[in-house]
C-alpha cells in the first residue's frame, strides 16, 4: 500500500538541508529555462534524467514511496538500488525552470532493476521515455562512466537537417557539422550519431539510441530530437548547443543560395592532431 506523506513532504522536502542536491536540482531548472528560451521545448517536449543517488543519505532512502510501483519495461542491473531526478510526463519546460519539484520526481528502482517507485517531492509520473533515459544510465554505470545526466530536447536546426536523406547517411551529418566552425570538433569530438525514426517511447527506440551513444557525443533521432549525455545536465546541454550552433551556420549559409565550402579535411585533422582529440568517450 502506498503510504501517503504529499503534505508532509511538502512542508520538509527532501532539498532541504541538502546543498548538494539542491544544487543539482538548481541546475537542471536552469538548464530547462534555456531549454524553452531557445525554442527546443514546445508545450511538454523533452525529458531530463540525473543520476542523484551519491546525495541521498540514510534519511532520504529511508522515504516512503509516495506512487504505486511501476514497471521500466527492461531488466537494468546496475540500477539496483539508485535515485534519479526525472522530469514529469506533461510536464512543461518553461514551469520546470520555475519548481523543479513540481514538475519533476525523484525515483528509486526497486530491487529487481525492473521497476521503480516516486520518493519525492510529489507522486509526479516520470517522463514516458524513462526506459531510453534508463537503459542509458545502466549503460554508463556499467562501463564506469563519469556522466550522470541524459538530456533528449528539440533542437530545430538538427531536426530540420534529418528530414533530408542526405544527412541520415553514415558520418555526413557529422562530417558537415565539423566544418562549419572549429569549436564544434573541439567540442564535439565523437560527433552525432543517427538513429532512423522509430515509435517515440518505445523499447527499440532504446536500444538504437543506447547503440549509437557509446560512440558519439550526441544522438539525433530521425524526424524527432536529440539525446545526450554528459557529467550534468549543463554539460549534456552543451554538447547539444554546440552541434546546433554549426547546423545554423550551415542554414545561413544555405540561405545565402549556395552550398557553404566548411573546412577542409586537412584543416578539421590539423583541429583533431592540435587539442589532441579523443577518439572516444574520456570517461
Amino acid at each position: 500500500m502506498v503510504t501517503t506523506i504529499k503534505s508532509i513532504r511538502n512542508m520538509a522536502s527532501i532539498l532541504d538541508g541538502r546543498a548538494e542536491l539542491k544544487a543539482v536540482i538548481d541546475q537542471i531548472a536552469e538548464v530547462t529555462g534555456y531549454l524553452w528560451q531557445k525554442g527546443w521545448a514546445e508545450r511538454n517536449g523533452g525529458n531530463i534524467t540525473v543520476n542523484v543517488t551519491e546525495y541521498m543519505d540514510e534519511s532520504c532512502k529511508s522515504l516512503k514511496a509516495i506512487s504505486e510501483v511501476k514497471q521500466i519495461g527492461m531488466v537494468l542491473p546496475q540500477l539496483k538500488g539508485k535515485y534519479f531526478y526525472c522530469k514529469g510526463t506533461g510536464k512543461r519546460m518553461r514551469d520546470l525552470a520555475r519548481f523543479p519539484m513540481q514538475n519533476g520526481s525523484i525515483i528509486r528502482i526497486c530491487d529487481d532493476c525492473a521497476s521503480y517507485e516516486v520518493i519525492a517531492d510529489e507522486p509526479v509520473v516520470p517522463t514516458s521515455e524513462l526506459p531510453t533515459h534508463l537503459a542509458l544510465q545502466n549503460y554508463l554505470l556499467e562501463t564506469g562512466s563519469c556522466y550522470k545526466a541524459t538530456l533528449h530536447t528539440h533542437p530545430i536546426e538538427l531536426v530540420a537537417m534529418s528530414h533530408i536523406q542526405r544527412f541520415l547517411k553514415a558520418d555526413e551529418m557529422t562530417r558537415v557539422l565539423w566544418s562549419m566552425i572549429p569549436e564544434t570538433l573541439a567540442f564535439a569530438p565523437l560527433g552525432i550519431g543517427i538513429v532512423p525514426y522509430a515509435m517515440p517511447s518505445s523499447v527499440e527506440l532504446a536500444e538504437a539510441t543506447l547503440e549509437q551513444i557509446k560512440t558519439h557525443d550526441v544522438v539525433l533521432w530521425e524526424k524527432h530530437g536529440t539525446v545526450a549525455v554528459g557529467t550534468d545536465i549543463m554539460d549534456a546541454f552543451d554538447q547539444t548547443d554546440v552541434l546546433c550552433k554549426a547546423a545554423n551556420i550551415y542554414m545561413c549559409a544555405r540561405s545565402m543560395g549556395s552550398e557553404p565550402d566548411g573546412m577542409t579535411f586537412e584543416q578539421m585533422k590539423e583541429v583533431q592532431d592540435a587539442f589532441n582529440l579523443p577518439k572516444k568517450r574520456p570517461c
